[in-house]
């Protein structure tokens, strides 16, 4: 289950940068967009969902776009290029 938005807004459970192009496994409850970023993977229970959020998967998105689950927590994120702040949950 998702952290409720304001938990979100605050990060209440901490953030974590991810800036390369390693896998980073966590409970991910929001992504903050850095920089223009485009993802490699955008998993939610093992399984990339990233099709599910993004419209054009291999055209960058916008920094300041946040992305948050559908009800879920993502469960991992790859990057090909950018920045994004991981809101945990």
């Amino acid at each position: 289950m998702s952290l409720p938005r304001l938990d979100q807004l605050v990060a209440s459970k901490g953030v974590y940068i991810c800036n390369d192009t390693t896998e980073v496994t966590k409970v991910i409850t929001a992504i903050a967009v850095l920089e223009d970023t485009v993802f490699s993977s955008l998993k939610i229970g093992g399984v990339d969902a990233k099709s599910s959020y993004i419209s054009t998967p291999g055209t960058a998105v916008k920094a300041g776009a946040i992305i948050t689950g559908i009800g879920v927590n993502f469960s991992g994120v790859t990057l090909t290029s950018g920045s994004v702040a991981l809101i945990l949950g």
